[in-house]
């Protein structure tokens, strides 16, 4: 006999709705142009008195509370589901103790947020670096509240907790439901979330996680409304899909699988239509819809790529496959400490044919082209890591036995799982036709989980964790795992900067660490030196720069605001908007502004007050930046 079905899990729902409110929110305060504090006061407000007088006659009470209590403490008794706690444990201690140095984040998704802080509403930011614009907006819907209320990015990272936290029931609902068996699905809820660019961005503010437990959800649920008949299942599927892609534009491929898990359910949105529709619009505001209208409407292109001037990214050919599958091979692979990075990457272009460099140069970018790797796995690039890939092809050799039994899942794996599956490596053939990125393995996060399966169902797989060699194995994945967190540069778990000052000078691999670990150091306020040069009275400061960590220069969060500087800005722009002071790097303003720094500065009638020199990425050394001051206009 059949166990009977999980139950839908209440969390789950909680969070797709907040983030699908968080996302109406934003939209509707912006209307008012009452984005800001006292905004989402009155909107969550509204929303708990909603909740409350909406709350079930009979609440959970006491003993139930306490069952949950004891079903929770039983749980965690095992050593696998314990090991992962712990490292969840470890990713909320990482959060908690530093500033969030996503590069991404700090150099264009909270900046845009406290662009539209600043201006009460969102808007099309005045600037040369158009990723301020044109990139996916849900993870930054649900940034903007936080920091509102709270005017610091501190705790921007609990987004992530929130959403790793979520991933193993989602995971073993959704294996179970495409017909892996119980005990196969039990095992890889908690080792898949152990993936490096789930686990690294746990306590981070990258927008990988975060999508990734909407591609599970959307399915899940779909699935979930075929054997319920609930219509209830398909508005959640709905949202979570529409979250999916509000979250990354490159996840859009996934809503293939998604319309193929979904389309038994749909006559079921005959049933309640008035909730219904409230759930549409509500999956609509949510979605990629609202940046593609306003793309449209400001580049002329739906993806943004012609505003950001990409145009590699443009391109689509075998080429583009065949390349991003070594892409996914080798950072896959890689070890997860790699000391010998610096020999790989000298001798892949030394070896590499002369013709096939540059047509890879002239479609991904110098890393993609280059098949770069790192010393360390960093969640700017890490997918889903050695570990658990190399688990997975060791798990899929040995379960070539015929299992014994519970093989079947809720045997539910008939045509229309195999086609969810097969749409979902459709999905990411989709992908790497467009894709000229270099960091391949971490953009699919949200693709992995409905990846996997193929590699679990067949029938011999259910004896395989049965295997005291397979435990090992899991064991020695989890202490990598735990390794990585520890030595994250971004928040290591051991006193780096203070081991790395108080060491000799030694060989180029200890030089290499004590850069890396110091540029992360100060790159949450990166900017620190410049804005100790700045007057008090300077409350509006232009800025020259493209993809640099500029939320330093807003810190602390509502004292002064930053604003883009771009080449058509005469002197009269400049003042009339207040800005009498500018950050320049002088690189970037020749690259984008089409002439020399010094003919500019005599265009705006600027003069230069100091010079700085700020490690802001290892990779590309010291960057060299100037303040500068413009002279009163001349009297027309």
């Amino acid at each position: 006999m059949l166990k009977p079905l999980p139950k839908a899990p209440v969390a789950t729902r909680i969070w797709l709705l907040f983030c699908s409110f968080c996302s109406a929110a934003g939209w509707i305060l912006s209307s008012v142009q009452q984005l800001n504090a006292r905004g989402y006061v009155v909107v969550f407000s509204g929303i708990a008195l909603f909740v409350w007088l909406c709350k079930p006659a009979n609440p959970v009470s006491g003993s139930s509370a306490s069952a949950c209590y004891h079903k929770l403490k039983r749980r965690f008794r095992s050593w696998l589901p314990a090991s992962w706690l712990g490292l969840s444990v470890m990713a909320l201690v990482g959060g908690l103790l530093y500033l969030p140095t996503n590069y991404d984040a700090l150099a264009y998704r909270t900046p845009r947020v406290l662009n539209w802080l600043a201006e009460g509403q969102w808007h099309w930011i005045h600037t040369e670096f158009n990723r301020l614009n044109t990139r996916a907006m849900g993870f930054e819907w649900i940034a903007t509240p936080l920091i509102a209320l709270t005017h610091t990015d501190r705790f921007l990272f609990l987004t992530n907790i929130v959403s790793f936290l979520l991933l193993p029931g989602l995971l073993f609902s959704l294996f179970t439901r495409l017909g892996i068996s119980r005990r196969m699905a039990w095992h890889w809820m908690w080792l898949v979330p152990t993936g490096y660019c789930f686990l690294l961005q746990a306590g981070s503010i990258g927008n990988d996680l975060f999508g990734a437990v909407f591609a599970v959800a959307a399915i899940d649920f779909a699935l979930r409304a075929k054997e319920s008949g609930n219509p209830r299942d398909v508005w959640f599927s709905i949202l979570a899909a529409a979250l999916l892609t509000g979250s990354k534009a490159s996840n859009l491929p996934l809503l293939l699988p998604w319309v193929v898990a979904i389309a038994p359910s749909v006559p079921l949105l005959k049933k309640r239509i008035t909730v219904g529709a409230v759930a549409l619009l509500l999956a609509a505001v949510a979605s990629l819809g609202p940046l593609i209208v306003v793309n449209l409407k400001y580049s002329g292109d739906w993806t943004g790529l012609r505003a950001e001037k990409v145009e590699a990214l443009e391109k689509g050919s075998l080429l583009n496959v065949a390349n991003n599958t070594a892409l996914l091979t080798i950072q896959n692979l890689a070890p997860p400490v790699f000391p010998w990075a610096g020999a790989w990457n000298e001798a892949v272009p030394r070896h590499m044919p002369t013709g096939l460099k540059q047509r890879l140069q002239a479609s991904f970018e110098p890393g993609g082209a280059r098949w770069l790797l790192g010393e360390l796995q960093i969640e700017e690039a890490a997918g889903l890591g050695f570990g658990v890939s190399i688990l997975l092809l060791l798990s899929m050799a040995g379960g070539r036995r015929k299992a014994t039994g519970d093989a079947g899942g809720f045997g539910f794996a008939g045509m229309h799982a195999i086609s969810i599956i097969a749409c979902a490596y459709v999905a990411l053939l989709a992908f790497m036709v467009k894709s000229g990125l270099t960091t391949a393995a971490r953009l699919i996060a949200p693709y992995y989980a409905l990846l996997i399966p193929v590699m679990l169902l067949s029938p011999g797989q259910a004896e395989v964790t049965r295997q005291r060699w397979w435990k090992g194995a899991a064991v020695v994945v989890l202490v990598i795992a735990a390794m990585l967190l520890v030595l994250s540069p971004a928040r290591p778990l051991f006193p780096a900067n203070a081991l790395m000052a108080g060491a000799e000078k030694g060989s180029r691999l200890q030089e290499r660490a004590r850069a890396v670990y110091g540029v992360y150091r100060q790159r949450a306020d990166a900017f620190e030196p410049v804005r100790r040069l700045l007057p008090p009275e300077a409350q509006v400061v232009g800025l020259v720069a493209s993809d640099d960590p500029e939320t330093s220069l807003w810190r602390p969060f509502g004292h002064r605001r930053i604003v883009q500087v771009t080449k058509k800005d005469t002197a009269q722009d400049l003042l009339s908007r207040n800005i009498n002071y500018i950050v320049v790097n002088p690189k970037k303003l020749e690259m984008f502004f089409d002439r020399t720094f010094e003919q500019w500065l005599g265009e705006i009638r600027g003069e230069v007050l100091q010079e700085v020199t700020l490690p802001l990425r290892v990779t590309q050394g010291p960057s060299q930046w100037y303040v500068v001051k413009l002279k009163n206009p001349i009297p027309v």
